[in-house]
């Protein structure tokens, strides 16, 4: 049975595990970024035992060649990002946009490789309420002349490995870890005379959550600041009412003005995309004369 141990599959949840140690042993100086780098991929790739063993051998609380192995499946919180990597082939596998545009959005599954392609149109993949069918996804997107936006949530970790001629790729949310047991996105391609845009977003339904919740603090800190001034009958509690207000008010403003711009960039880049698609039409069309 010991022999035949290092063959059985391992977990998610063996995986992560060892990707824990791994963060510990660069926390503590053990490990350079670069051999974590390495080790996290070779963790993230084991299929069984057997492969995972070496990855933490010679750092201390190493995992044992035969652990114990327990054949009940253990539940996972619903919401979790267990709960979302759930296997299988992906409810759609490409988006193509040819003068027009696409969308993937909403309750999906993200296949282990999705391919896009937009030619004088544009497409989005929105991911932040999709499933996906592995731990490590690959966004494939290929634009000429158009353009391409990726949406990821928050906690998802990004790698960018596209190629742009006179276009480019986006950059801007690598270099951030994930959650632990969270997805990897691997945004890839080629974009010639467009972009492909990365952007991490929360949901609208997140966004009010979370709104909801400052305004309980808020309610919170309010019921407490009247006892206190019940009690020793000075004016406090309505100046930090007052300064709650005001920060409370800044906030949504920021927050307005951040959703406002966003919308501006969106149809700044649709005027562009048509008045390139009528430039190039009135081109085609003098060239036929």
């Amino acid at each position: 049975m010991t022999d035949e141990l290092p063959e059985l599959r391992a977990s998610d949840a063996d995986r992560e595990r060892v990707a824990e140690q791994l963060r510990d042993a660069l926390a503590e100086g053990r490990l350079d970024m670069e051999e974590f780098e390495e080790r996290l991929e070779a963790t993230y790739a084991a299929r069984t035992y057997g492969e995972l063993t070496p990855i933490t051998r010679d750092l201390p609380g190493a995992v044992p060649s035969s652990p114990r192995i327990s054949m009940v499946k253990q539940p996972v919180d619903e919401g979790s990002w267990g709960s979302r990597i759930v296997g299988g082939e992906g409810s759609s596998s490409w988006g193509v946009a040819v003068l027009g545009g696409f969308e993937r959005k909403g309750r999906w599954t993200v296949p282990r490789r999705f391919n896009s392609f937009a030619f004088m149109g544009g497409g989005e993949i929105d991911l932040r309420e999709a499933n996906f069918a592995d731990r490590e996804v690959v966004i494939n997107c290929v634009a000429f002349m158009g353009g391409l936006n990726v949406i990821v949530p928050p906690g998802v970790e990004v790698v960018v490995r596209g190629i742009g001629i006179m276009g480019g790729f986006d950059h801007r949310e690598e270099g951030r870890p994930g959650d632990p047991g969270a997805p990897r996105v691997v945004v890839t391609g080629f974009a010639f005379w467009g972009g492909v845009g990365v952007e991490r977003k929360l949901t609208r339904a997140e966004r009010q959550r979370l709104k909801e919740e400052r305004r309980q603090e808020k309610l919170e800190r309010r019921e407490a600041r009247k006892e206190l001034q019940g009690s020793r009958g000075d004016g406090l509690g309505d100046m930090f009412d007052a300064l709650d207000d005001a920060r409370d008010l800044m906030r949504e403003r920021h927050e307005e003005r951040r959703e406002r711009h966003e919308e501006r960039r969106l149809r700044h880049e649709e005027r562009r995309e048509r008045h390139r698609e009528r430039r190039e039409d009135r081109d085609r069309r003098r060239g036929g004369y």
